[in-house]
């Protein structure tokens, strides 16, 4: 058995992703895919976000503003090959209501041969997302 604490499992894969306006990507996640915000801590002098925990679909989301300092200066690479999944209770209202917030639909749901309903956004900040339910008989 998984332990647990007040915010659900301590194990597990969690992603960590740095955005060039975490503020802007956690208003965008609460109001797009009802993310509840867990803890924010900002630098001391830059004011800007070093970390903060969202959970998303009882699942965590871990994010921080870009710091190039911290890579030598380089620029933020733009998000690659990488979809963040939502196994959810109606794929259809998730992905409504991330369009309505800013998302750009990549792929309407659709029924799919696997027994999911199954549609993917793209957020403002170039990541996809895909949500899936299973199809109601």
């Amino acid at each position: 058995m998984e332990p647990m604490d007040d915010q659900g499992p301590t194990t597990g894969l969690t992603p960590h992703v740095s955005y060039p306006d975490a503020p802007a990507a956690v208003d965008f996640y609460k109001a797009a895919f009802a993310a509840t915000e867990h803890a924010r801590l900002l630098g001391d002098d830059s004011g800007k976000i070093m970390h903060c925990h969202l959970r998303i679909n009882n699942g965590s989301l871990m994010l921080n503003d870009d710091f190039p300092e911290m890579r030598g200066g380089a620029p933020l690479p733009a998000p690659g090959a990488v979809t963040f999944h939502l196994q959810v209770d109606d794929c259809d209202a998730w992905f409504a209501r991330a369009v309505a917030a800013g998302a750009t639909a990549k792929m309407p749901p659709t029924d799919m041969f696997w027994g999911d309903r199954y549609g993917q956004v793209a957020d403002p900040f170039g990541h996809s997302w895909a949500f899936g339910s299973p199809i109601k008989a």
